[in-house]
């Protein structure tokens, strides 16, 4: 009954270790831009609707990266889409870095569409590989792998806190992590093995058995996404990841500004609190895998919701900057494993895994990346203190329906498929 989890072989490490790579490249890129934000804002020179704008050029990037990424994966493998993604989220990274060094808000959204396609196309594949190595392995990545991108979102935090102090130029700052970032690529893109996703979706069709709703083999896309939204649990869990990658998106695109300009801070200060908050995600998400295993992950995540829920309202709501402070780490500790469970959640078993993983995957990151700027329109109306309000409405609906999360009777058998060559 009680198996001992398989032994991983060399090649399965370096895959591993090539997935947690390139998300902490893809962390230290994201916090980079975040953490000089508000440079960029006041060398462009924009209000913060304005910058809202600029800001939804990563958002249309990201969204087109993220709808045709679980059908490229399907029909290429996700070794092809992780490639092409690193490639635009270089390019995107060098983009913007022109754009703020020229003082251009054309340069910047283009280039944060250019950014956001590629962490789009790269991110969803990144999931569907990770669900297939936790599967394989037969014990939690994905907990791990958005830690490595959180732990990437702190050591980016750092570089443009420091950046910041020394004033460092952003186009300068910017290009350099361009160039880690495409070093990092090109090392994971030779780890990773070739048509993860579309080699699960042949096997099977070729079982017959597998293959439903008028579907063949290598027939994937778009309507395999769609049909696997009939299953309601499925459904819920996408609302969650709604919420979770909504709160967790909330604090990458506004709070360095949350705290300059909702209260009153130094550009320094707004760049330490981002870092407290990647700092609370991170340990979250490294030391959350004892607690899925005793509570659960509907209790987790549960709770998580509500631990999140109480530190955005004391940073909306307090009047002291110092205590605002305090309570991101109560926000990135809630928010932490919200998305990595519910992915995990969605892969569960083996029938239709990737198409399950990328479905809630595009409804988590349409929150992460669309949701946040459309903060800053109603700033400019209420204010951004007040409009984070919205955050804690979608946490208090989350915790309600984590019911949705708890394994069904047989999948964690299923976790462990029969392709068992690969280990020893």
């Amino acid at each position: 009954m009680n198996n001992p989890p398989p032994v991983m072989d060399s090649a399965t490490r370096r895959r591993r270790a090539a997935l947690f790579l390139f998300m902490l490249a893809t962390g230290v890129s994201m916090a980079s831009w975040v953490a000089r934000t508000p440079a960029v804002r006041d060398a462009l020179e924009v209000s913060t609707g304005a910058m809202g704008l600029v800001l939804f050029g990563l958002s249309i990037g990201s969204m087109a990266g993220v709808l045709a990424s679980g059908g490229l994966v399907r029909r290429h493998g996700g070794r092809l889409v992780i490639t092409v993604g690193a490639g635009l989220l270089v390019a995107g990274l060098l983009v913007i870095a022109g754009g703020a060094a020229l003082e251009v808000s054309g340069g910047v959204f283009g280039g944060l569409a250019l950014f956001g396609a590629g962490m789009g196309l790269a991110e969803v594949a990144f999931n569907i590989e990770g669900a297939a190595v936790e599967r394989a392995v037969g014990r939690p990545v994905l907990p791990v792998l958005h830690g490595c991108f959180s732990l990437g979102t702190v050591v980016g935090a750092l570089l443009g806190m420091g950046s910041t102090a020394v004033r460092f130029p952003v186009g300068w700052h910017l290009a350099a992590v361009a160039l880690a970032v495409a070093a990092a690529g090109v090392w994971t893109v030779r780890a990773v093995p070739a048509g993860t996703g579309r080699e699960e979706r042949d096997a099977e069709g070729a079982g017959g058995a597998e293959s439903r709703d008028g579907e063949r083999a290598g027939g994937g896309g778009w309507r395999a996404q769609v049909a696997v939204w009939r299953d309601r649990r499925l459904v819920l869990i996408g609302l969650i990841v709604l919420a979770m990658a909504f709160a967790e998106g909330s604090a990458n695109d506004w709070l360095p500004l949350l705290m300059v300009d909702g209260h009153g801070t130094g550009a320094t200060a707004g760049s330490l609190t981002f870092m407290l908050f990647a700092v609370a995600m991170t340990t979250g998400r490294f030391t959350g895998g004892p607690l899925l295993v005793r509570y659960g992950p509907a209790a987790v995540v549960r709770v998580s919701a509500v631990v999140a829920a109480a530190g955005v309202a004391l940073v909306v709501f307090s009047s002291s900057a110092l205590l605002a402070g305090a309570a991101v780490v109560l926000w990135g500790l809630g928010a932490s494993l919200g998305f990595p469970v519910t992915i995990s959640a969605a892969g569960e078993g083996v029938r239709d895994a990737s198409a399950r993983v990328a479905a809630v995957s595009t409804a988590g990151y349409a929150a992460f990346l669309v949701g946040p700027p459309s903060l800053g329109f109603l700033a400019d109306h209420v204010g951004l203190r007040n409009a984070m309000v919205v955050v804690l409405v979608l946490l208090g609906g989350a915790a309600l329906i984590t019911g949705a999360l708890r394994r069904r009777p047989g999948a964690q058998a299923a976790e462990v498929p029969s392709s068992q060559p690969d280990l020893v």
